[in-house]
């Protein structure tokens, strides 16, 4: 199946609960399958995601797992469509790949988990990156205006109402980037990894997402240096807490009145 196909056609039966008679129905339905994630063709990880935009994908992935600093220490990528599977191989540059060869690390990848794999709390991933305190802060005109424009900008969610979007979004509110996929830490790497292939800067907006804000979710925001990260859904404790170490303000439980800071703050 190539990189680009997201969405499939699946037939089944609505029944209804009033006269229980069912109805054929034809829906389409987001795509899922493995990607199976190479470094120099050495097996590194394998993530269920939705196979679209899989290079911002992986350039994110690779950021966000700390195994790369900056875009220019990945050389190639190379996507092997496969009819079950899709394979990347991502060639580093050559200190980076010893460097990575050297890591430990087993990682068994799902939609619904960002750092499964990991055998100790030790381990879990976190970036010495610290937003400055000095960044200005977004206007709450800007958060209220993006979440207004999101609705009509995620296709694939319009079409199987089953995957998370990413959005990058200027200072004033305006979306120019936008990423789906079936699980929210794969939608928001492929944000990422669109910024930093584009070599946006971190500090020249800010990102929201259609999910709650977990730990890795912050954390893989910290890990790109944007100061502010903004969650239609609510927060986990540990989310706050993390956002709170690295000075990321956090923006939560969006609706069409008011939002939430728990982490942080926004201008008036």
């Amino acid at each position: 199946m190539p990189d680009g196909d997201t969405a499939t056609s699946v037939f089944g039966a609505r029944w209804r609960f009033s006269d229980c008679t069912p109805v054929d129905f034809d829906d389409e339905v987001a795509i899922e399958m493995p990607i199976n994630i190479r470094f120099g063709s050495v097996p590194y990880a394998v993530m269920m995601a939705t196979p679209a935009d899989l290079e911002d994908f992986v350039t994110g992935f690779s950021l966000t797992e700390g195994l790369i600093e900056h875009a220019n220490e990945i050389h190639d990528i190379s996507v092997e469509p496969g009819a079950e599977a899709v394979s990347v191989d991502i060639r580093l540059s050559p200190g980076r790949f010893r460097t990575h060869l050297r890591r430990k690390r087993q990682l068994s990848g799902r939609t619904s988990c960002g750092v499964c794999g990991i055998e100790d709390a030790q381990d879990l991933p976190q970036t010495t990156r610290r937003i400055s305190p000095n960044a200005p802060p977004i206007n709450t005109g800007a958060v209220a205006k993006s979440f207004a424009g999101l609705r009509a900008l995620q296709p694939l969610h319009a079409r199987t109402r089953a995957v998370h979007g990413a959005f990058w979004c200027d200072r004033n509110g305006e979306i120019s980037i936008v990423r789906e996929d079936v699980g929210r830490h794969n939608a928001l790497d492929k944000l990422i990894g669109a910024l930093v292939r584009a070599r946006i800067s971190p500090d020249a907006g800010f990102i929201m997402v259609t999910s709650r804000a977990s730990y890795e979710m912050v954390e893989k925001a910290a890990a790109f240096g944007v100061a502010t990260l903004v969650t239609i859904s609510a927060p986990t404790s540990l989310a706050i807490s993390r956002a709170r170490e690295t000075g990321l303000t956090l923006v939560s439980s969006v609706r069409d009145e008011e939002c939430k800071t728990y982490s942080g703050a926004l201008a008036g």
